[in-house]
C-alpha cells in the first residue's frame, strides 16, 4: 500500500474512533477543506471542524473503502451513519473525498455528497420538499459554520 493510502486509511481509522487529534495530525499545516456544507476552510479550522464532529457525535458508527493514492493525490469512499441532534433522525451519508498530499500530509481534502440527500434525512419531510432549495441549503451551511465558531470560541481555539 502506498504511503498516502496508508496516511487516508490512518485518517478514517482515527475518524471510525472519534481521535480527532489523530485526524489532525493527517493534516498539512496548510490543509484546505471543502464539502457542500464547509467551504474553503483552511489550516487549524479544519482540524476544528472535526474535532467538533467528533465530540458532538452521537450514535456514530463509519465504514469507508476503495482507498487509493499515490504520490500527489488519493480518494476513498466513506460513509458515515449518526443521529443528527437537532432532529434526531438517523443520517447515512455517502461521501466521495479527494486528497491532494505535500511533505507527507494531507494538504487538500474535498468530500462531495448530496446536500439535498442529506437535508432530507436531516430535516424529514420539509427537507425533502425544501432541500434542494438554495435557500435553504445556504441556511444548512450557515448553521454549520456558526456552529463551528461558537465551538471555537467556546474551546477558545486558535491557530498554533
Amino acid at each position: 500500500m502506498h504511503a498516502n493510502a496508508e496516511l487516508i486509511t490512518k485518517f478514517y481509522t482515527a475518524f471510525q474512533k472519534l481521535d480527532w487529534e489523530t485526524m489532525q495530525s493527517c493534516y498539512h499545516d496548510d490543509i484546505v477543506f471543502n464539502d457542500p456544507v464547509f467551504r474553503d476552510l483552511q489550516g487549524w479550522k479544519a482540524g476544528a471542524m472535526w474535532r467538533m464532529l467528533c465530540e458532538r457525535a452521537q450514535d456514530f458508527s463509519l465504514e469507508f473503502r476503495d482507498v487509493q493514492a499515490d504520490d500527489a493525490s488519493g480518494s476513498a469512499y466513506w460513509e458515515p451513519t449518526y443521529t443528527f441532534g437537532k432532529t434526531g433522525n438517523t443520517i447515512v451519508n455517502k461521501i466521495d473525498a479527494s486528497f491532494e498530499f505535500k511533505d507527507g500530509k494531507i494538504v487538500k481534502h474535498t468530500d462531495r455528497f448530496s446536500l439535498y440527500r442529506w437535508a432530507r434525512m436531516a430535516l424529514g419531510v420539509p427537507g425533502i420538499f425544501t432541500g434542494w432549495l438554495p435557500p435553504v441549503q445556504n441556511k444548512i451551511r450557515a448553521e454549520a459554520n456558526g456552529g463551528l465558531e461558537m465551538f471555537i470560541k467556546r474551546k477558545r481555539l486558535a491557530p498554533k
